[in-house]
Parts: C-alpha cells; sequence; structure tokens
C-alpha cells in the first residue's frame, strides 16, 4: 500500500514543522479529520458540528504545533488532540444548547474522565482505519463491488449468509469465499494503516 499512510505519526509530525509543506498538511488533515468528527459524533455531537468541531480543532492543533507548544515525550499526540477536541466540543455544546433542542446528557461521553475520553477515541480511530481500508481496497483491488458488498454485509454487519446471497443473487459459497478472501486483504491493510498512527515512545 502506498500514500500518506506510509508515513507513521512521528515522521508526519517532523515534516509538519516546515511551514512550507502544504502537502504534508493534507495528509495529516486526511489521517485525521475523520477521527475527530467520529470522535465528536461519539460525546453526542450532529454531524454537522462534529465536522465544525474537527476543523476547529485541526487549526487550533497546527498553530499550536507550530507555535512549539507540543514537547514529544511530555504526552501522546492523542491525548494533545482528545483535549482539544474535548474542549472545542463543550464550547459549542454550550452554544447549541442555548439555541435548539439538544440531545440530551444521556447521549454524550462522560467529559470529566479522560480515560473514557481517551477510549472514545481508540474507538473513533479504529472506525476511521476500517473505512479507510475499505475504501483502498475498493479503489486498488480487483474483487468486485458485489464480493465487497456481500463482505460488508456479513462481515461488518452480521447479516445472515443466507440473506446475503438470495439478496445479491450469489451462490452461499460464493459470499463465503468473498468474506475469507477480503479478511484477509483487509487485516493486512488495517495493519498498514494502523502503523501510521502509531508515535515514538
Amino acid at each position: 500500500m502506498t500514500g500518506p499512510m506510509t508515513h507513521t505519526t512521528t515522521l508526519l509530525l517532523d515534516s509538519l514543522k516546515d511551514v512550507q509543506q502544504d502537502a504534508v498538511w493534507s495528509q495529516f488533515d486526511a489521517r485525521y479529520r475523520r477521527v475527530i468528527e467520529a470522535f465528536c459524533s461519539s460525546l453526542g455531537l450532529r454531524e454537522q458540528d462534529a465536522q465544525e468541531v474537527a476543523q476547529q480543532t485541526l487549526v487550533e492543533f497546527l498553530r499550536d504545533f507550530r507555535a512549539g507548544k507540543y514537547v514529544r515525550g511530555k504526552g501522546r499526540l492523542r491525548s494533545w488532540l482528545v483535549g482539544i477536541a474535548h474542549h472545542r466540543a463543550i464550547d459549542l455544546m454550550r452554544v447549541v444548547s442555548r439555541k435548539r433542542d439538544w440531545r440530551g446528557e444521556s447521549a454524550m461521553v462522560d467529559v470529566s474522565d479522560r480515560a473514557r475520553l481517551e477510549q472514545t477515541w481508540d474507538v473513533a480511530q479504529q472506525r476511521a482505519i476500517l473505512d479507510q481500508a475499505m475504501e483502498h481496497l475498493r479503489r486498488t483491488s480487483k474483487l468486485g463491488e458485489k464480493a465487497l458488498r456481500a463482505f460488508e454485509l456479513v462481515a461488518l454487519r452480521q447479516v445472515p449468509a443466507e440473506t446475503v446471497a438470495r439478496d445479491l443473487d450469489m451462490t452461499l459459497d460464493d459470499v463465503y469465499s468473498a468474506k475469507a478472501r477480503i479478511t484477509k486483504r483487509l487485516r493486512a491493510v488495517v495493519e498498514e494503516i494502523t502503523g501510521a498512527y502509531q508515535e515514538d515512545e
């Protein structure tokens, strides 16, 4: 697999110090925007609000990073991004709650629990990685849309294989074969993308 995900987060951060490296910023944005959006959605934000907070978080991150406020070794990038997104989400929650009906406290993660926030981030990141891996398979593989759709329904949505075979006009053997082949390829892509998020200790 080639492309933006071939760089580890540590190498990406090193390159991001150069203000002339617009392409590097685009890579960072592509890697983390959807994670931040999923994280904010898990906190209870609506889609449009989650997108707004993601934009604010990325802008604030870049400004503070280039100002030297992030010191590697004193905290992980994940924790820093969680902190920024959390505070921007809280700010927006206060504004939105005064303007329109809110989904209610029951829909929100306990934002005072740091461990819970980071766990929520990890789940959001895993979801983003899976989405990116599926997009990569669609772009680069010759598996066919029907096989990919069968895999998504059976493996990701837990739809019975018999139902998928009937709805997609496939044999049951074809459904199971697609699941096995795509699971193997997807696992390799997920592993590579996951490695790109790793930071040096």
